[in-house]
């Protein structure tokens, strides 16, 4: 029967591999991050508002969303058309 040891090495070199792993993964989730469609909290972030205001846009009309459950989804281009349509000429 043959025994493998494990050394002090080899778990950092695991660890080191894993953590590379990780981080490639998480880059290829940060870059299809531009999904069509967004949560309350992504919205909130991109437009700088509090969750009172995009209430407010919702129950005006303003933005339009889905739910699915209690989790409101808005599409990014009504987001993108509200940015451009409020855009001020100087």
């Amino acid at each position: 029967m043959k025994l493998d040891l494990i050394t002090t090495r080899d778990l950092e070199e695991f660890k080191l591999e894993l953590f590379a792993e990780m981080r490639s993964i998480l880059a290829g989730t940060r870059a299809t991050n531009d999904s069509q469609w967004l949560r309350s909290a992504e919205v909130r972030k991109l437009l700088k508002i509090s969750p009172g205001t995009l209430q407010n846009l919702r129950i005006n009309g303003t933005l339009h969303y889905s739910t699915v459950g209690k989790i409101f989804y808005y599409k990014r281009e009504d987001i993108n058309s509200i940015l451009e349509g409020n855009r001020s000429v100087i």
